[in-house]
């Protein structure tokens, strides 16, 4: 796969569309080697608080192993075509949430799209930049 992720990014607010209040920022560190991604994510909120997501997959489909906030999160990805797919289920509270998760990454390599298209986040969609 030609499609390498890794990197430090960073959200671009302006061209972000999140379902609730936007976060005051929000940072991806990627480390991406075929089929092994594994990402941290802080995001820092307008009253100070903080979620972290440590995040592993393999592209193949196999179970990932993943932590928001502490909490186990089950959930696989796979690619589909030049996109990174990442289907999750995650316990909040006494809900069970459902994320799928579309990556994708510009031509020139600068820009990371995670674009929730179904789910629970339907609708939200994060633009990154390579910072």
């Amino acid at each position: 796969m030609s499609v390498n992720f890794t990197g430090t990014w960073k959200a671009n607010l302006s061209k972000s569309r999140f379902l609730g209040p936007p976060p005051v920022a929000l940072t991806a560190r990627i480390a991406h080697s075929e089929p092994v991604v594994q990402m941290e994510m802080l995001v820092s909120k307008a009253d100070g608080s903080e979620d972290r997501v440590v995040f592993q997959c393999s592209s193949d489909g196999e179970p990932c192993k993943s932590l928001l906030n502490g909490n186990a999160i089950r959930g696989n990805a796979k690619w589909q075509p030049e996109e990174l797919v990442i289907e999750s289920w995650a316990q909040v509270g006494e809900r069970e949430m459902h994320f799928y998760d579309c990556w994708s990454l510009s031509p020139d390599g600068q820009t990371l799209v995670m674009e929730h298209r179904q789910g629970d986040l339907a609708g939200q969609r994060i633009v990154l930049d390579r910072g």
